[in-house]
């Protein structure tokens, strides 16, 4: 009977840690798929639309660490649950939004709410199982964090379709029902008992600064071009405040980073490649839905549905990565993993235009998802594994951050790198048609939408979205690059021996 009651327990932790971490990952996609819709109703530039993403993951990545922290301190069930409830009150804004101005705002809600629900789901994990108990629970949260985390999505394609943008925000509201039942009934308190009060909000601040800076440096640069005294002058800034973050953080009596974390050579090498992989997915899956939509005439809906294969490979692989990592030691399976990535990637920038799903996305996006199923759940046993119990909750947070501040930078970064490569081809197809003053004038009235630009003219919107489809090919083939470097990372850097469970 005991043993039912605790199987019972066990589940009711997994359901409320997975469906929780699930609405901040479901949330991510599903406003991916939105913005086209959000972009036409607001009359947006991709510059606009791209702050939708980019200051919500801002403020979950320059924040994690606080909630990683304050999760060990007041008690991650409690900083779980008030997460959750941020979470959802900052949802039911975007729902109301009016403009670009309201929906950042509620952005940032949410964004405070996930930076608070993530780190301390994790946290919970670690701290309510041991052992092979823990890895079996981790492979479950993987796989059924990707496996909501498409169902999350279809719903929210077939939202879009049928009753507009705004209705997608309303999922996470039976979600976050369920998962404050679940907390509150069968999840118990935890926390480091050794842990300081004293949190370090200035250092927060300056990372947030410096995020801040250089994200808006990366924006307005791939908007407007990098002449602006403006955005060299923010790039400059943000990288001097990361510098003096980093000094003074080793300096001050309760560091943002607790330097023992950090005791673990494979704790540092696992969130370098988290940094690069995350990296990675977070530009390809913003760019790819904008492709599909405005590209390829896909709806939201058969965008959810042509992902599928990517999270039912997670699914069916999160256990088998686990496993077998243990047996061949995570050092050459977190080698593997992100090569098998890379290649997707690959096969994602070497799609024909005119080709069908099956010959174009499909290749792709299948091998992406098998690399990912293979590396997702062995990727966070090693950063629980690679610290003492008592620093979960901030290694969780850390983890968390660095995931999220990779997506910020490379969604960032690559969409200034697609911006150019569109230029760049739109130029020389204007050429190529002896275009009339006429046509360039429309053409450059236009360039800021990127994929989203549409024209009466046939030859200047056959144009721009051919350029904007090798656009995307240059980001897959950067994305290639940064899932590589991952998996040197990880073959020089992780030692088997520093883990707790091998």
């Amino acid at each position: 009977m005991a043993r039912t009651a605790r199987s019972a327990r066990d589940l009711w932790v997994l359901i409320a840690t997975i469906v929780g971490s699930s609405m901040a990952f479901i949330d991510g996609f599903v406003v991916t798929l939105a913005l086209p819709s959000i972009q036409r109703e607001f009359h947006a530039g991709a510059g606009d639309v791209a702050w939708i993403v980019e200051l919500y993951t801002l403020v979950v990545g320059s924040l994690m660490l606080i909630g990683g922290a304050l999760a060990d301190i007041y008690g991650r069930k409690r900083i779980f649950t008030m997460g959750v409830i941020l979470f959802t009150i900052g949802s039911v804004g975007c729902a109301f939004a009016w403009s670009i101005p309201s929906m950042l705002f509620a952005r940032v809600v949410q964004g405070c709410g996930g930076m608070l629900l993530i780190p301390a789901s994790l946290a919970i994990l670690g701290a309510h199982f041991t052992g092979t108990a823990r890895d079996r629970a981790i492979a479950a949260w993987s796989a059924f964090g990707a496996l909501t985390s498409t169902l999350g999505p279809m719903l929210g394609g077939a939202l879009i379709d049928s009753l507009g943008w705004r209705s997608v925000f309303w999922i996470n509201i039976p979600l976050a029902a369920l998962v404050l039942y679940a907390t509150r009934v069968h999840v118990d308190e935890s926390r480091d008992e050794h842990a300081s009060r004293q949190l370090d909000l200035f250092g927060a601040g300056l990372v947030t600064i410096s995020l801040f800076a250089i994200t808006y440096a990366l924006i307005r640069g791939s908007a407007i071009g990098w002449h602006s005294i403006a955005t060299t002058g923010s790039a400059i800034a943000g990288v001097v405040v990361m510098g003096i973050f980093v000094v003074r953080d080793r300096r001050v009596k309760n560091p943002l980073i607790p330097p023992e974390v950090f005791a673990s050579r494979t704790f540092g090498t696992i969130n370098v490649a988290t940094l690069l992989l995350y990296g990675a997915l977070g530009a390809n899956f913003y760019e790819l839905p904008f492709v599909m939509i405005q590209g390829h005439g896909y709806n939201a809906l058969q965008t959810a549905f042509a992902i599928l294969p990517m999270a039912a490979c997670m699914v069916a692989l999160a256990r088998v990565g686990t496993a077998l990592a243990r047996i061949v030691g995570m050092r050459l399976w977190l080698t593997i993993g992100p090569t098998i990535v890379a290649i997707g990637f690959l096969l994602l920038a070497a799609f024909e235009p005119n080709a069908t799903y099956w010959s174009s996305f499909f290749p792709g996006i299948f091998v992406i998802g098998i690399g990912l199923g293979l590396t997702v759940a062995p990727l966070t046993s090693t950063v629980i594994d690679s610290v003492q119990s008592e620093h979960v909750g901030i290694a969780s947070g850390i983890n968390n951050a660095v995931s999220r501040v990779a997506g910020l930078l490379a969604v960032a970064a690559l969409t200034a790198v697609l911006s150019a490569l569109y230029n760049a081809s739109l130029d020389r197809s204007l050429d190529t048609i002896h275009a009339t003053a006429a046509q360039r004038s429309e053409a450059n009235a236009q360039r800021d939408r990127l994929g989203g630009a549409r024209f009466k003219d046939q030859q200047l919107q056959h144009a721009s979205t051919r350029a904007f489809e090798r656009g995307f090919q240059g980001v897959a083939i950067g994305c290639a690059i940064l899932a590589v470097l991952a998996a040197i990372t990880d073959a020089l850097g992780i030692h088997n021996e520093e883990l707790k469970n091998t």
